[in-house]
C-alpha cells in the first residue's frame, strides 16, 4: 500500500498528473503479453527529467517502489507493480531535443516512439533503423535493449546509444556517455544502464546514433520443405559477406496462422523473408546470390520486389505474426519465448523447440531474428486456465536452459522482467553476484523496479551492508 506520507507529498507537487483511478492503475500494470497484471498504487504523468527527480527523491524518502511505464509493450512482465508502489508514465515526455544531421545523432526524450523518431527523420536522409515490431518507446527499448528484425545489419540498442540522462533512486540526474563515437574515459555507465530494466535508474533521455537512408530496398520471400534446409541457406549467405539487412523465419505453422489473419496467400511452408539494403546494382547482386543460395539448399517460389508497396505486401506476413498467433484462440494472449543461441546451433535449437511444441495442444508458432540466432516460440495461451500456464512455463523454461546448453541466452531482446529470472544464475554463475552488488550500490533500498532482473537471494545478502 502506498506510504500516505508520499501520496500526500505527490498530490501536492503533481496535482492532476497523479492519478489514482482503478482504470489508469489497470493499465500500467501489464504489457502485451501473458503476465498476470500487477497494478501500482498511484501513476504519475512526468513531463521532464525535473519531475522525475521529484518523484524518486520522496519514494526514496518512504522506501516506496518506482516503476517506469514508456509504451506497455514490454513481454516479460518488465513494467508490473510486483510490489505496488508509484508508476511513472513517461509517454508525455516525448520531445525530439536534437537532430543532427551532418554528425548523423539525435537526442530524445524517452517516450519517444519508434515511428514518431522516423517520422521527423524522413526529411534528412537519416533513419532509426531498429525494429522490434511493437512502435515501443525509445527509453523502454533502451531499457531492455531491445534489438528486433534489423539487427543482423544494423545492431541492438547497445550499439545504438551513445549516451544518457539518468535519474538515480534517490532522484540524482546523472548523464552518461557522450556524443562521441567512441571513448576510453572510465567506466561505460551507458552500457550498465542499457538494459538495465528501470533496475538502477530511469531513462530520461537518450542520444542515439542514426543511419543514411539505403539508396534502394529489396525484399523476397522463399519458402523451404523444412525448418534446417531455411537455416542453411541462413548460414550460408552470413558466411558469404552478404551484407543483409533482414532476414526471418516463420514456420509453416505462422504462415498458416498469417494466411488466415492477414488474408494472405503464401504457401504454408518453412519460410525466409529477406530484407537488402544498397545501391540499386549491388542490391540486385544480393537478391541473385540470394536467391541461388535458396534454391540450392532446397527453397521454392523465391520471390523479390523493390517497389515500397509490393516490399510491404511481402512483409505483412513478418510484421503480423504476434497478432496472427494469438488470433488462433479466442480471447488468447500472447506468451513469447526469447532465445537466442550462436548461428551454427541455431538448426538444432529450433528443432529442439519444435520437439517441445509437439508436446502440447496449446496453438504455438516460430518466428525468428535468425540472422543473429533469435527466435521466439510465441504460444497463444489462455490466461484463465492454471494448469495449461504450468504447462507452457514448463516447456518455455525447457527453451531456455536448451539455449543455453548451446551456448546462448535466456533472452536475446525481450529482457529478463520477471519472468526470466529463474535462468539468470545458470546464465551467469558467480557473475550475477556483482550485478547484485551494483543493484545494492545504486539503489540501496530496492525500490527501483522490485522483482524484476534479479533473484531475491544475492539481493538479501548485500542489502545489509548497502542499505543506510
Amino acid at each position: 500500500m502506498l506510504h500516505q506520507r508520499t501520496l500526500c507529498s505527490l498530490e501536492t507537487r503533481f496535482g492532476d498528473q497523479l492519478s489514482l483511478a482503478p482504470a489508469v492503475l489497470e493499465q500500467h500494470g501489464r504489457g502485451e503479453s501473458y503476465h498476470r497484471t500487477l497494478p501500482p498504487d498511484a501513476v504519475v504523468f512526468a513531463r521532464s527529467t525535473a519531475e522525475v527527480a521529484d518523484v524518486l527523491t520522496l519514494c526514496h524518502a518512504t522506501r516506496t517502489p518506482v516503476v517506469a511505464f514508456g509504451a506497455g509493450t514490454s513481454l516479460e512482465g518488465n513494467v508490473s507493480a510486483v510490489e505496488g508502489g508509484v508508476c511513472i508514465d513517461l509517454s508525455q515526455m516525448n520531445g525530439i531535443l536534437r537532430i543532427d544531421v551532418e554528425d548523423m545523432d539525435c537526442t530524445v526524450e524517452a517516450g519517444v516512439t519508434r515511428s514518431r523518431l522516423n517520422g521527423e527523420l524522413r526529411h534528412s536522409g537519416l533513419f532509426f533503423p531498429l525494429d522490434p515490431g511493437a512502435d515501443a518507446s525509445i527509453g523502454g527499448m533502451a531499457a531492455t535493449r531491445a534489438s528486433g528484425t534489423n539487427a543482423v545489419r544494423y545492431g541492438t540498442m547497445r550499439d545504438s546509444v551513445l549516451a544518457l540522462t539518468v535519474v538515480l533512486a534517490d532522484g540524482t540526474i546523472i548523464n552518461t556517455g557522450s556524443r562521441a563515437r567512441k571513448s576510453a574515459a572510465g567506466y561505460d555507465l551507458t552500457r550498465l544502464f542499457v538494459g538495465s530494466e528501470g533496475t538502477l535508474g530511469v531513462l530520461t533521455e537518450v542520444t542515439l546514433r542514426l543511419q543514411s537512408v539505403p539508396e534502394a530496398v529489396a525484399a523476397a520471400v522463399c519458402g523451404f520443405p523444412d525448418v534446417a534446409s531455411a537455416i542453411r541457406t541462413v548460414v550460408a549467405l552470413l558466411q558469404s559477406g552478404v551484407p543483409v539487412a533482414r532476414v526471418e523465419l516463420l514456420d509453416r505453422a505462422q504462415i498458416r496462422a498469417v494466411n488466415r489473419y492477414s488474408k494472405t496467400t503464401y504457401p504454408v511452408a518453412d519460410t525466409l523473408f529477406f530484407e537488402f539494403h544498397g545501391g540499386p546494382k549491388s542490391i540486385a547482386e544480393q537478391v541473385t546470390y540470394a536467391e541461388a543460395l535458396a534454391l540450392e539448399c532446397g527453397g521454392e517460389g523465391f520471390i523479390s520486389a523493390d517497389e515500397p508497396e509490393s516490399r510491404n505486401r511481402l512483409w505483412k506476413a513478418r510484421h503480423d505474426a504476434y497478432y496472427a498467433t494469438i488470433a488462433l484462440r479466442p480471447g488468447a494472449r500472447g506468451w513469447s519465448t526469447d532465445v537466442c543461441v550462436p548461428i551454427s546451433n541455431l538448426g538444432a535449437c529450433i528443432a529442439g523447440a519444435q520437439s517441445l511444441i509437439a508436446s502440447t495442444t496449446t496453438p504455438a508458432t516460430v518466428v525468428g531474428h535468425v540472422g543473429d540466432g533469435n527466435f521466439h516460440v510465441i504460444f497463444a495461451v489462455d490466461p484463465e486456465n492454471v494448469a495449461e500456464l504450468a504447462e507452457i512455463a514448463r516447456i518455455s523454461d525447457s527453451l531456455a536452459l536448451l539455449a543455453q546448453s548451446f551456448g546462448g541466452t535466456c533472452t536475446g531482446e525481450h529482457g529478463v522482467g520477471s519472468g526470466k529470472i529463474a535462468h539468470m544464475r545458470a546464465e551467469h554463475g558467480a557473475a550475477l553476484n556483482v550485478m547484485a552488488a551494483i543493484k545494492a550500490a545504486l539503489d540501496p533500498r530496492g525500490i527501483l523496479n522490485p522483482g524484476k532482473v534479479l533473484p531475491p537471494a544475492p539481493l538479501a545478502l548485500l542489502a545489509g551492508a548497502h542499505d543506510k
